[in-house]
C-alpha cells in the first residue's frame, strides 16, 4: 500500500526515502503544488509533495489541492499523512504539540476547490467525521512511541482530537478574530488541511492531518502576535520530529485498510450517469471510474 505525504511549512522534501524517482503528473485538474517524490520507506511505497512547492512559493488560497489529492489518488495512494505548521487557540496546546485534528470549521471563501465535483456530476459524500480514525490511531500510537523511545522528549505531547479551523489567509489572524474562535471552541487554527481532508474523503483516500503546534496565534495579550521567524524556530524541531515518526509508522502500518474511506463514494453519486456529459466523465475518471 502506498503512502501519500504532504509536506507543509518546513517540510520541503524526505531524504529517509530510498530508491527516489520524481514524477511530473499532469491531472484532469491541471497541475499540483511540484512533482511527485516516489520512493522507498521501511516496506512501504512512499509518496511525498511539498504543499507549498519547493522553495515555498504558493499561498495557501494558490495551492491546488484537486490536483495534489486526484495525483497522489492516480499514483496508487490510499493513505494520506498531511503535515502542518498551526497555531493554539488554548493555553492548554502548547507549542512543540502535535495534535490530530478530527474536526474542522471552513472559514475560507474558496468551497469551489474543496471538491472534484459539479460541471454536471453531483455528489454529497459524508462528513459528519472528516479524518479517518483508524489512521489517526495509528499515528498517535507511533508518535508517542517514539517521542518516549528515540526523540526522548516527556515534555511534547500528541493530543488524539481537536478542532481545527481553517482561515483563509496569507494574514494570521487579528486578536479579535483569535478571540472569537476561541469563544467558539475551536482548538487549533491553520489554513490548508480542510480543503485536503475534504478532497481526500471524495477521492476515497484515508486523511489525517499530524499538525505540530508553532504559536499561541495571537490571542495572548502578554505575548508579542505571532511572527514568522518565531514560528519557523519552533517548527524546524518540530519536522525533524514529524519525520521520525513517519518513518516508524512506515514500518509499522498495516497493509491492509479496515476502515470506511475506500467506499466513502459509493452511493453519494447522485446524477444520473446518463445525463452526465462525457468529458466530465473522462475528467472525473480517476476520481469515479470504479463507479463508471
Amino acid at each position: 500500500m502506498k503512502i501519500g505525504i504532504i509536506g507543509g511549512s518546513g517540510l520541503y522534501e524526505m531524504k529517509e526515502l530510498k530508491a527516489v524517482r520524481r514524477r511530473n503528473v499532469r491531472t484532469p485538474f491541471g497541475d499540483p503544488s511540484d512533482s511527485f517524490v516516489c520512493g522507498q520507506l521501511e516496506e512501504h511505497e512512499v509518496v511525498f509533495l511539498p504543499r507549498h512547492g519547493i522553495g515555498h512559493r504558493l499561498l495557501p488560497s494558490e495551492i491546488n489541492y484537486r490536483a495534489n489529492i486526484c495525483g497522489m489518488k492516480m499514483l496508487g495512494v490510499e493513505r494520506v499523512i498531511s503535515i502542518s505548521a498551526v497555531g493554539s487557540l488554548k493555553e492548554e496546546f502548547r507549542p512543540g504539540d502535535i495534535v490530530l485534528p478530527d474536526q474542522y470549521y471552513d472559514r475560507t471563501k474558496a468551497s469551489a476547490s474543496h471538491t472534484f465535483f459539479g460541471k454536471g456530476v453531483v455528489a454529497h459524500v459524508s462528513f459528519g467525521d472528516p479524518a479517518c480514525a483508524e489512521l489517526r490511531t495509528l499515528i498517535a500510537r507511533t508518535a508517542r512511541k517514539f517521542i518516549a523511545g528515540e526523540w526522548k522528549n516527556k515534555d511534547v505531547r500528541v493530543i488524539e482530537s481537536g478542532v481545527y479551523v481553517n482561515m483563509e489567509g496569507p494574514a494570521f489572524s487579528t486578536r479579535a478574530e483569535s478571540n472569537v474562535y476561541r469563544t467558539m471552541g475551536f482548538d487549533i487554527i491553520g489554513m490548508t488541511s480542510l480543503a485536503e481532508a475534504k478532497l481526500c474523503r471524495e477521492a476515497e483516500l484515508c486523511y489525517q492531518a499530524l499538525a505540530l503546534v508553532t504559536d499561541y496565534d495571537c490571542w495572548r495579550h502578554a505575548e508579542d502576535a505571532v511572527n514568522v521567524e518565531a514560528l519557523i524556530a519552533v517548527l524546524n524541531a518540530n519536522v525533524i520530529m514529524a519525520k521520525g515518526i513517519i518513518k516508524r509508522l512506515a514500518a509499522e502500518l498495516p497493509d491492509r485498510r479496515c476502515c470506511a474511506c475506500g467506499d466513502s463514494l459509493r452511493n453519494s453519486i447522485i446524477s444520473d450517469p446518463a445525463r452526465i456529459p462525457k468529458t466530465v466523465k473522462r475528467k472525473m475518471k480517476p476520481i469515479i471510474g470504479k463507479y463508471f
